[in-house]
């Protein structure tokens, strides 16, 4: 475990004894590889499986919003929808209202790639997490929600609002 970047893990234990803290973030690192290399078996980038899906709920968004909510920079979504349009998987379009403005539409043949391929990827992600037990479910559900508002409350939005501010100190 040497490549996470951790040291040599091991030296500290058993993986049992680890503090939680320590698990989720080994477990962390190696969820994102996980889920990148079981889309790209299906042939697709995981960015570009996840900007079509957005697309297919909500078209005609900007690529700064795109980036936003995928969580990535807007020069990945540009490199990513460049591919895509050259496929014809999405088209780029002129907003009505705002000239200036660029929209990403997904064209039919993304319709049906994604019909195509969520099914598939949605079974080989979930076997990802399927040993989890069902009794345990609820569990590990309400400890994922906590953590997620945990780091939430402690997001960088909140450390530079402004005092008095919503969004920081709760004073």
């Amino acid at each position: 475990m040497k490549e996470l970047g951790f040291g040599d893990l091991l030296d500290i234990g058993p993986m049992e004894e680890w503090p939680i803290g320590r698990l989720f973030a080994v477990a962390s690192r190696l969820s994102g590889p996980a889920v990148w290399r079981t889309i790209e078996r299906h042939g697709l980038s995981p960015t570009g499986f996840f900007l079509l899906r957005i697309l297919v709920v909500e078209d005609g968004l900007r690529a700064g919003e795109i980036a936003k909510r995928l969580m990535v920079t807007p020069a990945s979504v540009t490199s990513v929808v460049d591919t895509l349009e050259r496929n014809g998987h999405v088209v780029r379009e002129r907003s009505h209202r705002d000239r200036r403005g660029v929209l990403i539409r997904i064209t039919d043949s993304g319709r049906r790639l994604i019909a195509e391929k969520s099914g598939p990827i949605g079974r080989d992600l979930g076997r990802l997490y399927g040993f989890i037990d069902p009794a345990d479910e609820p569990a590990v559900r309400r400890f994922l929600l906590g953590l997620i508002q945990q780091f939430d409350s402690h997001s960088p939005e909140r450390f530079c609002a402004p005092e008095g501010d919503a969004k920081g100190d709760d004073t």
